[in-house]
């Protein structure tokens, strides 16, 4: 793949349909930056925005990645490629989310067991007093940072175009 040779082709395409980058950015989810990036051949666009940027520029995503207008032929012979690599990107988002969402649930049970304590004080059958106290606050510190962690890294999981519609939503409301 020739990044610089991609970018002019997105270009083209984009120039094609009178629309400037921002109006792509917008429509994508992503900054104005980003679309010059992919232009000037710096960087390519996220696996998961591929099928959304070539129905936007009336193009199929194999003729995306070769930088050009492919025969029929060359498009059937690519297609089931790159479609399998765009389901395998998104599963893997989804697997990462996953665990994620379960890591949110070890932070709470964490917590769970920090304000049992309070009321059963079982941490004060294998500790002193002192140390009791001392557990309980690191279990309190953990749990926190297991959530506030897990709970970014969810929500940036979403893509910008999903943000941008519920943030949308939430101000109509």
């Amino acid at each position: 793949m020739n990044q610089e040779q991609i970018g002019k082709f997105m270009q083209e395409l984009r120039k094609e349909k009178n629309m400037t980058q921002e109006e792509l950015a917008e429509i994508l989810g992503v900054n104005v930056k980003s679309v010059s990036r992919w232009e000037n051949g710096k960087t390519m666009p996220d696996l998961s925005l591929l099928p959304l940027l070539a129905k936007e520029l009336n193009v199929e995503v194999s003729e995306l990645l070769n930088g050009r207008r492919m025969t029929k032929e060359e498009l059937i012979e690519l297609k089931d490629t790159i479609e399998q690599l765009i389901e395998y990107s998104q599963n893997e988002i989804i697997d990462k989310s996953k665990i994620w969402q379960f890591n949110l649930k070890i932070g709470w049970c964490i917590l769970v067991l920090a304000i049992l304590n309070n009321y059963l004080h079982f941490l004060g059958i294998i500790f002193t007093p002192n140390a009791e106290e001392f557990v309980q606050g690191i279990l309190y510190g953990v749990g926190i940072a297991y959530e506030l962690i897990c709970v970014y890294n969810v929500s940036h999981k979403l893509p910008l175009k999903e943000k941008k519609k519920n943030l949308i939503k939430k101000l109509k409301k």
